[in-house]
């Protein structure tokens, strides 16, 4: 049951007096249940405990912590159909998305147990003690990853499972060793609160300290500000606006311990399609990404937002066929009506830009919240004098800029922000001639693909979701796959400790067998 309060750890709480309402966009209407806001006290209250609890949680065994994923996974799955409806009547979303999305947060959730289970993810490194080396003897030197402390975990909007409550930043951050508080999305509260308490009963059936995770409520921005702020939290993941995540960024920045944000921001996802791929597949490549920029209305972080291509009639053919197709598709819901009027405001706000051309909107009745797709059309000239036209536009927009040869396409390239992910559509023979255009694309971005769409990212440890800045804060971590978890440790080295007193990973007797570097080779073996 859904009750609208704040879970301090295991403990329920309701003791401000602001609250708020989530809003089912299919209906236009506000859904019942009412959220109370968390208060000062209740902040104070969740991250003492998390503190407290991170003391007892780091210490306890990977395997012991693997059983506790995967009883949160058991438990999002006991909550069956009745978190399903919850998820669709906060998001607009069809059941298909839900059920997709909860199968991959349960996939990630069991990934992380599997990495745990496993546990060489702690990269052990042993140079062992060298007494007769001259000129200076060796220290016995051991180092491995440790994790941070607590962590707080701001919901996604357009993720109400796999980037919130118990979704990637969740989930590894656990896996790190470390406690969380989530600040609930506000647009899903009550999706957020269902999986809350899932992730407490799995936390009392295996044992876990109370206060290993809180999930707080939250309609503004003062919960998020406090908790960033507090002197005991020391980490924040982040997933949603360029203007969201570098507010939490600065706030981090200026307290008396800097903490790290891990905020994946905006992204338009860049296309470059190479003449001859227009020149033989310019419908078939039109049609695929007008599917693409209004899967899921354009609310991916990977969203094709952004095309380009040089002058020639078959960039005019994929133009044209690529406004036929985008207008086929049947328009979607948005997340929430707020959403909806930001789309439709930056949209419109695209379009009246000097030079831009439309070349398709859809023209028709749509029911409330329903999104409109459009593709819009600029010179490579206005495109590079006009950095408002780099802006992204959250739905399902797209953006072709026509240059007028190589060397402005190069220069577009490497004018744009940092990106999440860019393409390449190329015939087989053709990529080797555009070195300088790949080499430019691969420095805007964390993920480059070859004939393909951006929208989808694989839960797997090749995975890379980040970029340079703005798509995120550090482009030197993912948000997706195992890595994930490295945002959240740092590395910690002993000196000539006796070896009873070291962690299992670095005793001598390798009690976990995990793979460890020894003497700069990789070895299961004792010393």
């Amino acid at each position: 049951m859904i009750t609208g309060k704040n879970y301090i750890g295991n403990s329920l709480s309701a003791k401000g007096n602001k609250t708020y309402t989530t809003f089912n966009p299919q209906a236009n209407t506000e859904n019942k249940t009412i959220f109370t806001e968390a208060t000062s006290e209740e902040i104070n209250d969740a991250v003492d405990l998390a503190s407290e609890a991170f003391k007892a949680y780091q210490r306890i065994s990977g395997a012991k912590k693997a059983a506790f994923l995967n009883a949160i996974a058991d438990e999002i799955i006991a909550l069956d159909d009745e978190l399903i409806q919850t998820y669709m009547s906060e998001s607009g979303l069809p059941e298909g998305r839900a059920k997709g999305e909860r199968g991959r947060t349960i996939g990630q959730l069991r990934m992380f147990a599997e990495l745990l289970t496993e546990g060489s993810w702690v990269e052990a490194r042993i140079d062992p003690a060298q007494p007769n080396r001259e000129p200076n003897p060796r220290v016995d030197l051991r180092k491995m990853l440790t994790p941070i402390g607590p962590i707080v975990v701001f919901g996604a909007s357009n993720f109400p499972f796999a980037f919130s409550t118990a979704g990637g930043d969740t989930a590894s951050a656990l896996a790190a060793g470390c406690s969380v508080i989530v600040k609930s999305h506000p647009m899903h509260a009550g999706t957020g609160e269902m999986v809350a308490a899932a992730i407490l009963k799995a936390a009392q059936k295996t044992g876990m300290p109370n206060g290993v995770f809180s999930n707080l409520n939250s309609s503004g921005i003062e919960v998020g500000q406090q908790l960033v702020q507090h002197p005991k939290v020391k980490g924040v993941g982040f997933t949603g606006s360029i203007r969201g995540g570098r507010a939490l960024y600065d706030l981090a920045a200026k307290r008396k311990e800097p903490i790290p944000v891990f905020a994946e921001m905006g992204s338009i996802n860049p296309v470059v399609i190479l003449p001859k791929a227009l020149e033989t597949k310019a419908e078939t490549w039109a049609k695929t990404y007008a599917s693409s920029i209004t899967l899921g209305t354009g609310q991916f972080c990977t969203n094709p937002g952004l095309l380009l291509g040089i002058q020639s009639d078959d960039l005019t053919t994929f133009a044209a066929k690529l406004s036929d197709e985008i207008v086929q598709i049947a328009p979607q819901c948005m997340l929430h009506p707020n959403i909806h009027s930001s789309y439709q405001n930056n949209k419109e706000k695209a379009q009246q830009h000097e030079n831009v051309k439309t070349l398709a909107d859809l023209d028709i009745a749509v029911a409330e919240n329903y999104a409109k797709q459009a593709v819009v059309t600029v010179d490579g000239k206005t495109f590079l004098e006009n950095n408002q036209l780099h802006h992204e536009v959250f739905g399902p927009f797209s953006l072709l800029v026509q240059c007028e040869n190589e060397a402005e396409l190069e220069k577009v390239i490497a004018d744009l922000e940092g990106q999440l992910t860019g393409t390449i559509i190329s015939e087989e023979n053709e990529i080797s001639a555009y070195t300088n255009v790949i080499k430019a694309l691969s420095n805007r971005v964390g993920r480059i693909i070859f004939n393909g769409v951006p929208t989808g990212v694989e839960v797997a440890p090749a995975m890379q979701h980040g970029g340079p800045y703005p798509a995120s804060t550090d482009s030197r971590f993912t948000a997706v796959g195992q890595d994930a978890i490295k945002r959240w440790v740092r590395p910690f080295s002993y000196q000539d400790w006796p070896n009873e007193l070291l962690p299992d990973a670095l005793k001598n007797e390798n009690p976990l067998g995990i793979l460890r570097l020894i003497d700069g080779k990789q070895t299961r073996e004792t010393l």
